[in-house]
């Protein structure tokens, strides 16, 4: 399935494909083959941000070392970490397709929905280790200029290694880097996303 371009789903611009080589729309391609297969539909995103085609990619490359098979965290850690920050941030499009990953990870609807809430509302849902890393997510956040080494020993208090500490910094960071361009060029949720994963029973 070829990646159009034919659709207003940002604030910006729609891309252009003579803008791009062949070799960054392969990339695009590839990208959406892997979305079908996986829901069905494509992330809407994944049609804005090529207008930028190197600094797409590089995005693209940057995620892909945060989720990958050598990874310390579960992509469910991962996931839940991105709905915490993005509830706090109100970035509602990264709420809307994280919590759809995270729902198909976890097979829990109404469980997702109460940590995009508020996470504390889960603690006696959550294992010690994954609250702890909500509440450092939650953190780091809201309070950037206080961090100190309390954080880091709340972590390893949890149960969580270095690596695994290191690896929950970098991707709260990810998702506060990624919110606060997401919710400037406003991209326009897919349908799709709000019912899918609810419904294990089928």
């Amino acid at each position: 399935m070829a990646l159009e371009f034919d659709e207003q789903l940002s604030r910006l611009q729609k891309p252009d494909r003579t803008e791009m080589t062949d070799a960054e729309y392969g990339v695009f391609n590839k990208t959406v083959e892997t979305m079908m297969q996986h829901w069905g539909f494509i992330n809407n995103l994944f049609k804005i941000l090529p207008l930028n085609a190197k600094e797409y990619i590089g995005f693209l490359n940057f995620k892909n070392s945060l989720y990958n098979d050598s990874c310390y965290l579960t992509d469910a850690q991962k996931e839940m970490i991105g709905v915490v920050v993005s509830s706090y941030n109100c970035c509602a499009y990264c709420l809307t397709t994280h919590g759809d990953n995270l729902r198909g990870l976890w097979k829990n609807a109404e469980l997702v929905d109460k940590l995009s809430y508020n996470y504390r509302s889960c603690r006696g849902e959550l294992s010690r280790e994954d609250f702890a890393i909500c509440e450092y997510a939650w953190y780091v956040t809201a309070y950037p200029r206080d961090i100190d080494h309390e954080q880091i020993d709340k972590l390893r208090a949890a149960g969580l290694d270095d690596h695994q500490i290191l690896e929950t910094a970098f991707v709260a960071g990810f998702f506060n880097y990624t919110n606060r361009w997401v919710s400037t060029i406003a991209p326009v949720p897919n349908p799709g996303h709000f019912q899918h994963n609810r419904d294990f029973d089928k």
